[in-house]
């Protein structure tokens, strides 16, 4: 016997039999609803005083029988069999209705977040006849509406082609061209109450963001709203319009610039049947892919679990679509559906052997201090040409990518100048605006350069319209760091590509020197303040120091 989906209880044997009877029943492909079939439907409704529903295939083969109370029925899971993006789910929904209403806002929503190739909606009348009809389908975006409603008087003349119409709509909803890359594709989101272009430039960092973990972003989408929306952040609305809109790219990821909570991330997921990330997991899949040292392998897991372990209880059926790929990979995505319990011991594990690890760094930076060789960090935001600018100030051959966090691990590299003084010149990881609070602890022991060195480069892409807000948000990643009282130097990189009226403004007002790390232009300056910086302000804390005594010996006498 087939399986009868939904309010099944209260029903005779005789009503149960006259529903499984419809698995056997097959439509007219070329059909949306044939008057025989809806005649059979309305007549069991009627008799059963309930909506009585069927998903058909493009075959016109019944997949399920659904049978609700009078007011609605529930679709049951349909799981992701053919739900891949840029395609309708292959089955349309049939059903009917008792009280003359028209197509719901549950059909609706029913018809766009579950992809369907339609939905129609049969009166029943009282004589158990099928009455008018109704049916909807989707829209191409571009238009404005989500789907488009159309009326159907009499079911006896309603002969449009199903076939043909279906194929036509899904081919609109196909990109245009074909596209080459064939990194999976995505649809970023941002949702803000605030100011408009802050949120426009923060949804195009994580399109770049995106970028850099593998993914090829073909749309994005920015929402201003009075209030975020507590369930799904964006509100069912645009829900509904960013799965037309990763049907039409043929996306399966979603990408929020928001942190969302467990609950959200969860009927996001649930509700779309798309890959759903957001901001941290973007950065952390990113982080995964750049560790290849031990401590930052270890550093990467730590972040994982930390933001993993409030999900788990909640959400194993959204974190499941996870499974590998970006937001998935990394050292700890075998942790992912473990219980809390091991997700404890791992973390304390991890947090015994980076404890390890930060003291053996430490002690390597007392012995540096011990033989008096500076420390110089540079520091700055990421891809603002640090890794660059240590490869032509030390002849390194450090990785220097033009990708957001090129640089995971500390590189660190010796720096002789002529008067045989000698620095050490480590470069570091990058910061960016919302840096998510569980992977700057996880990486305190290699930020902990910044904090210990003697002075700090910070490099700012003088070419960027937003560095400005670029340094600021250094400062003050350095200042919840504890390097805030660090000396340092501005550095404008890019030089060769700023314009040269802005670039003077910014150079005077934070007594910057402004380089180039590709062509090598300004570095020598450079390096002569770094000199002056490191070597005279330490031979006046000498001189100091020799002269303390002799001031002090007075109140010396004088107490004794």
């Amino acid at each position: 016997m087939e399986e009868l989906f939904g309010n099944k209880e209260g029903l005779k044997p005789s009503q149960n039999k006259a529903l499984q009877g419809l698995y056997h029943r097959r439509l007219p492909a070329d059909r949306w609803l044939s008057p025989e079939f809806a005649r059979r439907m309305t007549e069991i409704s009627r008799d059963t005083g309930r909506q009585v529903g069927v998903l058909v295939d493009r075959l016109g083969v019944v997949d399920k029988v659904i049978v609700g109370d009078a007011h609605q029925l529930f679709i049951p899971d349909l799981g992701r069999e053919r739900a891949g993006g840029g395609r309708f789910r292959g089955v349309r929904l049939l059903h009917t209705h008792l009280r003359g209403e028209g197509l719901s806002k549950d059909d609706l929503t029913d018809l766009a977040l579950l992809r369907l190739d339609g939905v129609v909606v049969v009166q029943a009348r009282p004589d158990g006849l099928p009455g008018a009809a109704e049916y909807a389908h989707l829209l191409p975006p571009g238009g404005g509406d989500v789907w488009k409603l159309e009326p159907v008087d009499n079911i006896h003349l309603w002969d449009d082609d199903f076939s043909a119409f279906i194929k036509g709509l899904e081919a609109q909803f196909r990109p245009s061209t074909r596209a080459v890359d064939a990194r999976d594709a995505a649809v970023c989101i941002s949702v803000t109450t605030g100011h408009p272009q802050a949120a426009k430039r923060s949804l195009e960092e994580l399109a770049r963001l995106a970028d850099t973990a593998g993914l090829r972003v073909v749309d994005s989408v920015l929402q201003v709203r009075r209030e975020l929306d507590g369930r799904t952040l964006v509100g069912q609305g645009k829900l509904k319009d960013l799965v037309v809109r990763c049907m039409h790219n043929g996306a399966e990821h979603l990408i929020f610039d928001q942190e969302l909570s467990p609950s959200q991330l969860r009927n996001i997921a649930t509700e779309t049947d798309l890959k759903v990330l957001d901001r941290t997991q973007l950065i952390l899949d990113i982080f995964a892919q750049r560790a290849t040292t031990r401590e930052g392998k270890l550093q990467v897991e730590l972040a994982q679990l930390r933001y993993r372990r409030p999900r788990l209880a909640l959400m194993p059926t959204a974190m499941s679509r996870l499974t590998g790929g970006i937001g998935g990979r990394g050292p700890g995505e075998t942790k992912l559906e473990i219980n809390r319990r091991r997700a404890d011991e791992r973390e304390h594990r991890i947090e015994r052997q980076l404890k390890d690890i930060a003291d053996q760094r430490a002690m390597r930076r007392d012995r540096r201090k011990r033989v008096g060789l500076p420390l110089v960090a540079i520091v700055g935001y990421t891809n603002a040409g640090k890794s660059t600018l240590l490869n032509r100030m030390t002849n390194a051959a450090v990785d220097a990518e033009d990708k957001l966090f090129a640089t995971l691990d500390p590189t660190s590299r010796r720096l002789r100048f002529p008067a045989e003084r000698e620095i050490v010149l480590t470069d570091t990881v990058g910061f960016i605006r919302n840096l998510p609070s569980d992977l700057v602890h996880a990486f305190r022991s290699t930020l902990d350069e910044s904090v210990e060195a003697d002075l700090l480069l910070l490099v700012v892409n003088g070419a960027d319209d937003e560095a400005p807000f670029h340094k600021a948000t250094v400062e003050k990643t350095l200042e919840e760091l504890g390097a805030g009282e660090v000396p340092r130097l501005v550095v404008l990189n890019q030089v060769d590509r700023a314009d040269p009226e802005r670039l003077a403004a910014l150079a005077h007002d934070w007594d910057a020197s402004c380089v180039s790390a590709v062509t090598g232009e300004g570095t020598t300056e450079l390096l002569h303040r770094i000199e002056r910086a490191i070597f005279r302000e330490r031979a006046a804390s000498a001189h100091a120091l020799k002269s303390a005594p002799a001031a002090l010996a007075p109140d010396a006498d004088s107490v004794t």
